[in-house]
C-alpha cells in the first residue's frame, strides 16, 4: 500500500478521529508521538555522574494543549481498509486491489461533549460522482455499491487517492463536509487493540467464522487484538445471523463501544505511559491526511475530548430499506435525511426524550418524578451508546 506523498487538491479542512473508537483514541491523544520516534532513534550516554549539582530552578506549570479547531464542529471519515498485502495479507488472505468495508462518519460538536458516528453499509446504491487522481486524470460518474467508491479511487494502490473518492462520495450524498480522514487497515486495528492490553467483550452466544478466524464461546472474554479482528471481520458461520452486512456492522459497533469504555476507564487520554505505548502501534498503522497527523492538532483535540462521557457517545447505522431493484442492496430511507441534517447543524442526531408524568404529560420541571420506561437498543438497529452495553450483554 503507497501513502500519498503530495498535497491534497480537495479543500478539506484537514482535521482529526475504528476505527473506530480505537482511532477516535488515537486522534485523542496524539502529541507524545514525537518523543516516541525520536526515542527509537537517538544514541544515549548517561553522564550525570559528571554533572556538578546546583539548585533546581522553579518549573512553571506546563500549559494544558490548544485545541486548534475549538469551537468548531468537526465531521471525520473513519474507514476500515480491507487492502490484502504484507502483513495483511496473512491476517485476512491475499487478494489484489484495495477495499473498505467500514465506513463512519464521526462528528465531534463543537462543543466537545458529544460524539455522533454514522456507519454507512458498504451494499448501499449509491451514485458516485468523478473522482479525480494526481495523474490528471479521472474516472466516470456512476452508480454502484457505496464501497466501491474506495475501490475506484485505488485504481492506483494509492490509499489517499480512494479516501479521496469515498469522500467525494460522502460529500455528495449527504451535504457534509468532511473535515479529515483515517484508514485503519487489518493489522493496525489488531495492534491498537493489543496496545490498549485487549478489551473486554460479553458474547451472547457461541460464534465459528473459519473464513474470519473466529471461533469464540458465549459469555465473557477479554479479545485481544486478533480476536477482536476475527470478531469484527466474521460475516458468515454459526451464531452469526443471516450472514448480512447490518448484522456485521451492530458486531463492529459493539466492539468499538467496548474499546471507548476501556479508553475511557483507563484513562487512557491522560495516563502518558499507556498511551506511549498505545501511540508506538497507532502511528504505525494508519493513513491520514495531513492535520489528522499533526501532533499540535491531535494534542489539543484529545485535550478537549478528555471529560467527554461514553454516555455521549452515539453509534447508528443509517437508516436504511432492501433496494427494490437488488434485494442484495439496500437504499437510503427519508429517515437519513433527518440524520444528516442533525450533523450539519451540530445538534443530536437522536432527539433527547422528555420525562412523562403519569399522565403522559411531558413534565420537564421534575424529569426524576416518574421513572422513564426504557428499551435495550438493538445495534445495528437501533442508535446506542457505550454506556448501553451492560444491557445489551443482559
Amino acid at each position: 500500500m503507497r501513502h500519498a506523498h503530495r498535497p491534497r487538491r480537495h479543500p478539506l479542512l484537514r482535521g482529526t478521529a475504528l476505527g473506530t473508537v480505537a482511532v477516535l483514541s488515537f486522534v485523542a491523544a496524539g502529541a507524545a508521538t514525537a518523543y516516541i520516534r525520536l526515542g527509537n532513534n537517538i544514541e544515549t550516554h548517561d553522564i550525570s555522574a559528571l554533572i556538578a549539582e546546583i539548585p533546581e530552578p522553579e518549573v512553571t506549570a506546563t500549559p494544558d494543549p490548544e485545541d486548534p479547531n475549538a469551537g468548531q464542529a468537526l465531521d471525520i471519515l473513519l474507514m476500515g481498509s480491507d487492502v490484502r498485502d504484507g502483513e495483511n495479507a496473512l491476517l485476512g488472505g491475499e487478494e489484489d486491489g484495495m477495499r473498505s468495508d467500514t465506513t463512519l462518519i464521526a462528528h465531534i460538536s463543537a462543543d466537545r461533549t458529544r460524539m455522533d458516528l454514522v456507519s454507512i453499509p458498504r451494499d448501499t446504491r449509491v451514485d458516485i460522482p468523478s473522482c479525480s487522481f494526481y495523474d490528471g486524470s479521472t474516472s466516470r460518474a456512476q452508480s454502484g455499491r457505496f464501497n466501491a467508491a474506495f475501490s475506484i479511487g485505488a485504481k492506483n494502490d494509492d490509499v489517499g487517492e480512494a479516501a479521496a473518492c469515498t469522500i467525494n462520495t460522502v460529500q455528495s450524498l449527504t451535504g457534509i463536509v468532511i473535515d479529515g480522514w483515517v484508514v485503519v487497515d487489518f493489522a493496525g486495528f489488531r495492534d491498537m487493540v493489543d496496545a490498549l492490553g485487549g478489551v473486554e467483550m460479553c458474547i451472547p452466544n457461541d460464534m465459528e467464522s473459519p473464513k474470519s478466524g473466529l471461533s469464540i464461546t458465549a459469555g465473557v472474554h477479554v479479545l485481544d487484538g486478533y480476536s477482536a479482528l476475527a470478531y469484527a471481520r466474521a460475516r458468515t458461520g454459526e451464531g452469526l445471523g443471516n450472514g448480512s452486512d447490518i448484522n456485521r456492522i451492530a458486531r463492529q459497533q459493539q466492539l468499538l463501544g467496548a474499546i471507548a469504555q476501556e479508553v475511557f476507564a483507563s484513562n487512557l487520554l491522560t495516563d502518558s505511559v499507556d498511551l506511549y505505548r498505545f501511540l508506538t502501534a497507532a502511528t504505525q498503522s494508519i493513513a491520514a491526511d495531513p492535520n489528522t497527523g499533526s501532533l499540535t492538532a491531535l494534542g489539543g483535540l484529545g485535550w478537549s475530548l478528555k471529560d467527554i462521557s461514553p454516555s455521549a457517545i452515539t453509534f447508528l447505522t443509517i437508516p436504511i430499506a432492501t433496494n427494490p431493484d437488488d434485494r442484495n442492496e439496500v437504499v437510503f430511507t427519508s429517515e437519513a435525511n433527518a440524520i444528516w441534517t442533525a450533523l450539519i447543524n451540530d445538534v443530536p442526531m437522536v432527539p433527547q426524550t422528555t420525562p412523562t408524568d403519569a399522565t403522559g404529560t411531558a413534565d420537564p420541571t421534575d424529569p426524576a418524578s416518574t421513572p422513564v420506561e426504557t428499551t435495550v437498543p438493538t445495534p445495528g438497529v437501533d442508535p446506542f451508546t457505550p454506556a448501553d452495553l451492560p444491557a445489551i450483554c443482559g
